[in-house]
């Protein structure tokens, strides 16, 4: 069964939460900090709790962006290799760039505790799918804890500008039995900062 907005902020709102920090509404738009353009609110691409999910926002603690300056003829992901280079927010505001048809990783802001009978499965926002932003991000298995290294491909052949601190992606729960194994991979408990592929 696919989980409400009411039932995810059941979920949230008890102690150890499943999201940390929880925004039980969607929120489109903040109060401006003075910027001219915007002298009441400034929108945003669109965060928390919604009808069926929970829009997660990509933090400006980390995100790395693939190098082609790099000497290498493949990725294997069982050779741990310096893949990929920091992006630090611009000056014009929060925000990156990912050039033409290249690959990077972000951590998501919230910290996700997924309880033991709840599957969370990830899928892209509208807005920057419309853009040829892809979004992947593996299933948050029961028992799972940390923040969310995502993964986000520019299809295009133009640069593209990736928001900090807004939506990135929306994770949709399901509630199911209690499986007989937790998740207790190599992934755990991770922190606000990617984490490259393990074996």
């Amino acid at each position: 069964m696919i989980l409400n907005d009411r039932q995810i902020a059941g979920l949230c709102l008890k102690e150890d939460g499943m999201i940390t920090p929880f925004i039980p509404s969607k929120i489109s738009f903040i109060e401006s900090n003075g910027w001219e353009l915007f002298p009441k609110a400034k929108m945003v691409i669109s965060y928390g709790c919604s009808h069926f999910g929970y829009d997660i926002r990509l933090s400006k603690k980390d995100f790395r962006v693939f190098s082609h300056k790099m000497n290498y003829t493949v990725v294997d992901p069982k050779i741990q290799g310096d893949y990929f280079e920091q992006k630090e927010c611009s000056e014009y505001g929060n925000s990156v760039m990912i050039p033409p048809h290249s690959y990077a990783l972000g951590v998501s802001l919230e910290q996700l505790n997924i309880p033991p009978n709840i599957l969370g499965l990830c899928t892209g926002k509208s807005t920057y799918a419309r853009c040829g932003v892809i979004v992947n991000i593996t299933p948050l298995e029961p028992g799972w804890r940390g923040h969310l290294t995502i993964e986000i491909s520019n299809a295009n052949p133009l640069p593209v500008i990736i928001y900090l601190e807004e939506g990135i992606c929306q994770v949709l729960f399901f509630r199911g039995d209690t499986p007989s194994q937790l998740y207790e991979g190599k992934y755990q408990n991770q922190l606000e900062e990617v984490v490259q592929a393990k074996v």
